[in-house]
């Protein structure tokens, strides 16, 4: 990977990380190879970030936090699903939440507190997450979200038994806008991997999209590329080779 990326950067070809991770996560990913090497996409779009400078921040009103609290409170009880909501200085849950859980989210989420009350955060809220069990058919809540707050907030599923509900327009997407407008590139000029439908913007938006081997039927459908190789297989990295190589794209 640190070769690769010496190699992008010879080349004048920025490396991002977009995901629905924390910042502070992608950044661990990453330290091995430099994490200051690499421009960050975090919390499927609502922060884009460089070397220690937010360039983009879209965040959820307080009002907005509430509707969704309200409205998951409504449809579903504590035993049902779990809340989590991530701002910029960290990730939040009740603090009824048991050892066991907040050592499990501890393994994804860095600067985890557990809070009395969800009013109590004093931070930027980028989104709020709802939990259900790793292979739990998320699709109805979706779609349920979506009818709830159509217009008013973006709903993504994140994988793993996740839904995420961010600020209106706030995707994968809108933070490659940003760094589009700052680094003056074209769509044309760009080339995006996914797996996720938290891809699908990012993956219409670009030039150049590829879709991993293994991701769900749907992102086959909308996505014609497939990547060389898988994630267990250095997939991604197989391929942005191949595309430094000129084999590809």
């Amino acid at each position: 990977m640190q070769q690769l990326l010496k190699q992008m950067q010879a080349q004048d070809i920025r490396f991002v990380a977009a995901s629905g991770n924390q910042r502070a996560k992608l950044e661990s990913y990453f330290e091995p190879v430099g994490a200051d090497q690499v421009t960050y996409i975090s919390d499927n779009g609502a922060v884009v970030a460089s070397q220690d400078t937010i360039i983009a921040k879209q965040a959820l009103s307080r009002e907005q936090v509430q509707a969704v609290l309200e409205w998951n409170a409504k449809h579903f009880s504590v035993q049902d699903n779990l809340i989590l909501i991530s701002g910029v200085n960290g990730a939040y849950v009740s603090n009824h939440a048991t050892p066991e859980l907040m050592k499990m989210l501890h393994f994804f989420f860095h600067n985890l507190y557990q809070v009395e009350k969800f009013s109590d955060i004093e931070d930027d809220i980028l989104r709020v997450s709802l939990i259900w069990e790793q292979d739990a058919d998320v699709n109805p809540h979706i779609e349920l979200l979506k009818t709830e707050f159509e217009g008013e907030m973006h709903v993504t599923g994140s994988g793993f038994g996740m839904v995420d509900i961010l600020a209106p327009n706030v995707n994968k997407r809108t933070g490659l806008e940003a760094l589009a407008k700052k680094w003056h590139l074209t769509p044309a000029e760009m080339v995006a991997i996914g797996d996720n439908a938290n891809d699908l913007e990012m993956l219409n938006y670009v030039g150049h999209p590829f879709v991993m081997p293994n991701a769900e039927p749907f992102m086959h459908e909308a996505i014609s590329e497939t990547a060389l190789a898988d994630n267990n297989h250095d997939g991604v990295l197989d391929t942005i080779e191949a595309i430094l190589k000129g084999d590809l794209a």
